[in-house]
C-alpha cells in the first residue's frame, strides 16, 4: 500500500471509530418522504411561478451565462436581480456570486488582508474561517455573541488598522440571532465594518422576511455589509453581497472569487427573483414558520430558535445518527449534525420547520417526530 492510500485508509477508520462517516444519499423527485432537513424554508424551490421563471430564463438565455461576468457572462437578469436584492435587503448596491460560500469568499478576501484586524464569533460558518483564513489578516475569535469582547478586540487594535467584524444573523444550528444592535455600534464608534451572514434570516426573520439587518434598521448603514445565500428561502442558487455603492464596486474590481468565476446560470438567477416577487406579495410565508417554529420548540421544550431550524441536542454522534433513522423509519428527514459541523462539538438533529408543507403533512410530520422522539 502506498503512502497515500495507507493515509487514507487510516483517517477512514478514524472517522468510523468516531461515529463521523458521512455518505450522500440520492433522493428522488417522488419521494415520498416529509422533508424537514431541507433549506428551503419558504417552500419556493417548487413553487409553480417560480419554476415557470427559471424555465423561461432557460429558454431565452440557455443553460449557463457562458463567462466570467466581467468577460460576457453578465446578463440583464443579473442586474435585475442585484437592483432587486439591494432594495429588498435597503442597501445601496448589490453583486450575485454564483453560491453563498463565494460571496463569503469574495467580500472576506478582497476586504481584508495583512494589515487588518479580522473579528469573528466564535460560531461563524466554515465559508467565513475559510475566507479569513486566506486573507492571512490578524485573527482574534470572540466567544459566541460576546460584544465585549468584540469590543476589547475592536478597541486593542494597532493604530491606522483596518477592522472587519465578522458575524452571521441567525446561526444554522443553534439557531439563536446575533446581537447585531450592539455590534454595529461597536462598528460606527471604531470606524469598523461589519460583515452580517443573512443565510439563515433572509426569508424568515425581520419585516416581511427582510432579515435581521432590516429589522435592526442597518441596511444603510456604511458601516454594515450584508451577505446572503439565494438557495435557502429564495429556493435557487447563488450568493449576493449587499452594501454600499463604494464596497461593492470594490469587490467587482478585486474579489477573485467573483472576477475569476463563472457568472451565475441564467436559471437560478431568474428563480431568486422571481421567488423575491412571491415573497413580496406574500408575507404569510415568514409568519408561517415562525407559527410552527413555535410549535415544535413548545413541543420539545426547547429555546424558540430566530429563525426557521430547531436543534435537538443529542448524547452522542451515534445517538444521533440513530434517532435520525427512526424518524426516517416514521416517514420525516430531519438533519443530523455532528462534529465538525456543530461549534459546540454536540451533535443535534435539525429540524426545519417549513412554510412549504401543507397543513395535514405539517402535522403528520410533528406527529411522527413526537412519536418517535
Amino acid at each position: 500500500m502506498g503512502v497515500w492510500q495507507e493515509w487514507l485508509a487510516e483517517r477512514a477508520q478514524a472517522r468510523a471509530a468516531a461515529g463521523l462517516v458521512r455518505r450522500m444519499v440520492p433522493r428522488g423527485p417522488a419521494d415520498e418522504v416529509l422533508d424537514l432537513a431541507g433549506n428551503d424554508y419558504l417552500g419556493l424551490a417548487r413553487h409553480p411561478r417560480v419554476i415557470a421563471a427559471a424555465q423561461e430564463a432557460t429558454a431565452r438565455w440557455g443553460t449557463g451565462s457562458g463567462a466570467s461576468r466581467l468577460v460576457t457572462g453578465t446578463l440583464e437578469l443579473h442586474t435585475q436581480l442585484e437592483a432587486a436584492i439591494a432594495q429588498w435587503l435597503g442597501t445601496q448596491s448589490a453583486l450575485v456570486a454564483s453560491t453563498g460560500y463565494h460571496a463569503n469568499l469574495a467580500a472576506v478576501t478582497a476586504l481584508a488582508d495583512r494589515d487588518t484586524l479580522i473579528v469573528s464569533d466564535a460560531h461563524i460558518h466554515a465559508s467565513l474561517i475559510d475566507a479569513a483564513r486566506l486573507t492571512r489578516a490578524e485573527v482574534v475569535i470572540a466567544p459566541h455573541s460576546d460584544t465585549a469582547a468584540v469590543e476589547r478586540a475592536v478597541a486593542g487594535r494597532r493604530t491606522g488598522q483596518r477592522v472587519l467584524i465578522l458575524t452571521e444573523s441567525v446561526y444554522s444550528v443553534l439557531g439563536d440571532a446575533a446581537p447585531l444592535g450592539t455590534l454595529a455600534e461597536v462598528a460606527r464608534a471604531h470606524d469598523a465594518l461589519l460583515l452580517v451572514d443573512e443565510a439563515h434570516g433572509l426569508g424568515v426573520t425581520g419585516p416581511h422576511g427582510r432579515g435581521l439587518v432590516a429589522a435592526h434598521g442597518l441596511g444603510s448603514d456604511p458601516h454594515v455589509l450584508v451577505t446572503a445565500t439565494l438557495s435557502k428561502s429564495l429556493g435557487a442558487q447563488g450568493g449576493a453581497v449587499a452594501g454600499s455603492a463604494g464596497v461593492i464596486d470594490h469587490l467587482v474590481n478585486t474579489a477573485r472569487p467573483f472576477i475569476y468565476d463563472t457568472g451565475l446560470a441564467p436559471a437560478p438567477a431568474a428563480a431568486a427573483l422571481s421567488a423575491l416577487e412571491v415573497l413580496r406579495e406574500e408575507p404569510h410565508l415568514p409568519r408561517l414558520v415562525a407559527t410552527r417554529v413555535f410549535e415544535l420548540a413548545n413541543l420539545f421544550q426547547t429555546p424558540v430558535p430566530a429563525g426557521a431550524v430547531l436543534s435537538i441536542p443529542m448524547a452522542s454522534p451515534e445517538s444521533a445518527l440513530a434517532a435520525q433513522a427512526r424518524v426516517l423509519g416514521a416517514g420525516v428527514r430531519v438533519g443530523c449534525f455532528r462534529p465538525p459541523s456543530v461549534p459546540d462539538g454536540i451533535s443535534r438533529l435539525r429540524v426545519t420547520c417549513s412554510a412549504g408543507l401543507s397543513a395535514a403533512d405539517w402535522g403528520r410530520a410533528v406527529h411522527a417526530l413526537a412519536d418517535v422522539l
